[in-house]
């Protein structure tokens, strides 16, 4: 079975460990050669910067090293043993950025990726190199080899009066999504190109889901580089997303701060009707739509079904993932 997951970064990491073990593969780690199941991770690069002259690529490398077992469990993101001599070398010598921190041993990632970029290699191709030293037995595509960077537009504060745009990450990881986005907006997508082998992944797919991620600036992303929303609306697998949105909050991070800004409302449904129905929209994606226990969501044209959300660990994942698959049609035994 081929399945193919739309996914950001910390919650989309951690959906993509359920969906392996969901199909009797090993969570963690490698898959055995010939593996009757296959998970290809459509990854946002939207959250894509160039920090101290290196390219961060949050999103890829939170789900690496979240597959590949070398992701900190305690925070969700970067590398577990990890030190930070470089930062307080930076901040000593009065370098900005300050706000963004990279550690020691996720440095080496970003040369690697760095150095690759400006000797000619394309993203897809880069993301493979660095999978193959730590074998995240899932083929991880970025949704794109060209760069598109999410810039927010808001109330400068400095400035009042008047408005400036933002890095996304300048927005979320500075400001903690607490200045009030007026617009958010995936710079050079629309003349982005899916990365090789994303559209034939949807193509052959035998599932689609979408990952309980941001569906703004995660999955919207993806969504928003030409070709993708069409090539879902064509595959013949049914596309099932999974609600990031239980009881009004957001399962994790400020999602509603970005629901907020599109003025989509912060609940299951809302982000359920977002999305839309293959069936009955000309523009809709979805078959199947997953929402928390005890939920009572309409979204029309969409087959909606209560199961648990909470990503407690990598079983009760699994199980979400599992009512994912068999929404979408999928034969998981």
């Amino acid at each position: 079975m081929k399945v193919v997951v739309v996914v950001g970064g910390v919650g989309g990491a951690r959906f993509l460990l359920g969906v392996k073990a969901a199909l009797g593969l090993p969570p963690v780690g490698p898959v055995s050669d010939g593996a009757a199941h296959q998970v290809t991770a459509l990854v946002n690069t939207g959250d894509d910067v160039w920090m101290h002259g290196l390219r961060v690529c949050p999103d890829l490398d939170t789900c690496m090293y979240t597959l590949g077992g070398g992701i900190d469990p305690a925070r969700g993101w970067g590398l577990a043993g990890e030190t930070w001599t470089v930062k307080e070398e930076l901040a000593a010598y009065g370098a900005e950025p300050s706000w963004f921190g990279l550690g020691d041993r996720d440095i080496a990632t970003h040369l690697i990726r760095s150095r690759m970029l400006r000797a000619g290699y394309p993203l897809s191709a880069v993301t493979e190199a660095l999978c193959a030293r730590w074998r995240p037995g899932a083929r991880l595509l970025p949704m794109s080899d060209d760069r598109v960077e999410t810039h927010v537009v808001v109330d400068d504060p400095d400035d009042p009066g008047q408005r400036k745009a933002l890095h996304f990450q300048e927005w979320w990881v500075r400001y903690r999504a607490e200045l009030p986005a007026h617009s958010i907006v995936p710079v050079g997508a629309d003349e982005a190109a899916p990365a090789p082998g994303v559209l034939d992944a949807i193509a052959e797919a035998d599932a689609v889901l979408f990952a309980p991620s941001n569906p703004v600036v995660s999955v919207g992303t993806v969504l928003a580089v030409p070709g993708v929303r069409e090539a879902l609306r064509k595959t013949e697998a049914g596309v099932v997303g999974v609600s990031p949105i239980i009881g009004g909050r957001p399962l994790r991070g400020m999602a509603d701060a970005c629901l907020t800004a599109i003025g989509v409302e912060t609940s299951a449904e809302g982000v359920g009707r977002h999305y839309g129905s293959r069936q009955t929209s000309d523009e809709g994606l979805l078959d199947g739509w997953l929402v928390h226990t005890g939920e009572k969501v309409d979204v029309p044209g969409v087959a909606v079904r209560a199961v648990p959300l909470l990503m407690s660990d990598v079983d009760a994942t699994a199980e979400m993932a599992r009512a994912a698959l068999e929404l979408a049609g999928a034969d998981v035994d």
